[in-house]
């Protein structure tokens, strides 16, 4: 099965917030009361009941006053994806399409993901003593559907489809804007599962990092410690097996016997 990736289109975006409300009606996530922080935008992060946000960044438009700039936030479906290589349960896992999906039930809370995910993605709830995270609306795929934020999206910013479809969508549109927008997310970790088409350097949006990466230290643990430290056991198997074919059984010398019989 191909790929399915899914592009958010800055300069299409309206901040209209479809996304998020479609987004809690699906996965029946509650609202909760907020305060007004000085920002249009609501509510101030993601978190545990809070899947998709849209980000709004206020920048210096170089003639009046300034100019929004809105982000869609919600889990990178990363290829290589630093929050399934750490999680000890299984509960984080890849599924058939490409993305990452969260199995709540096998999740101990270690929050081994929060930790490695580098863009901030999985929210641990302390009342469940679990994380949770957008999965890309996973019931819906499995019956044919697109993500219910793209389904609510009125203006097309966000899109979905197979990776090859829309990674040649995102560069027709890049080529369309002649400079004026930035593809962001296809040449980070493996490639993430959603893609971004900025209307700004990515340094003007908030909590988006320029060079996402897995730490280091779950690349050496996960990559190069944990394989060594399976195959060592295996490892002394076949040392003493090679040592029997070659040496052959021990066997106890008579004169050691004699010499334990006199004592």
């Amino acid at each position: 099965m191909a790929r399915k990736i899914k592009l958010f289109d800055a300069t299409k975006c309206t901040g209209c917030r479809a996304c998020q409300l479609a987004c809690k009606q699906w996965n029946n996530l509650p609202a909760k009361q907020t305060e007004n922080r000085g920002s249009y935008q609501n509510p101030e992060k993601l978190s545990p009941t809070t899947w998709a946000l849209i980000r709004f960044d206020e920048v210096d438009s170089g003639v009046n006053g300034v100019k929004w700039l809105f982000r869609h936030e919600a889990c990178m479906h990363c290829t290589d994806a630093a929050c399934v290589k750490v999680c000890s349960t299984g509960a984080l896992y890849k599924t058939e399409y490409g993305t990452v999906a969260l199995d709540s039930g096998k999740c101990n809370g270690c929050k081994e993901c929060v930790s490695a995910c580098p863009f901030g993605i999985p929210q641990y709830d302390p009342s469940t003593q679990k994380v949770y995270k957008c999965d890309m609306c996973l019931s819906r795929l499995d019956n044919g559907l697109e993500p219910a934020c793209v389904k609510a999206c009125p203006t097309g910013a966000l899109r979905f489809g197979d990776e090859d479809e829309i990674m040649s969508a995102a560069r027709e549109r890049v080529a369309e804007l002649d400079g004026g927008g930035y593809l962001y997310g296809d040449k980070f970790v493996g490639g993430t599962g959603m893609l971004y088409i900025l209307q700004e350097k990515p340094t003007l949006y908030s909590h988006l990092p320029t060079a996402p990466s897995v730490p280091t230290s779950v690349i050496v643990w996960k990559d190069w410690l944990k394989p060594l430290s399976l195959i060592a056991p295996g490892g002394v198997l076949a040392a003493a097996f090679l040592h029997y074919l070659i040496k052959g059984p021990k066997v106890v010398e008579e004169s050691s016997l004699d010499k334990k019989g006199d004592a």
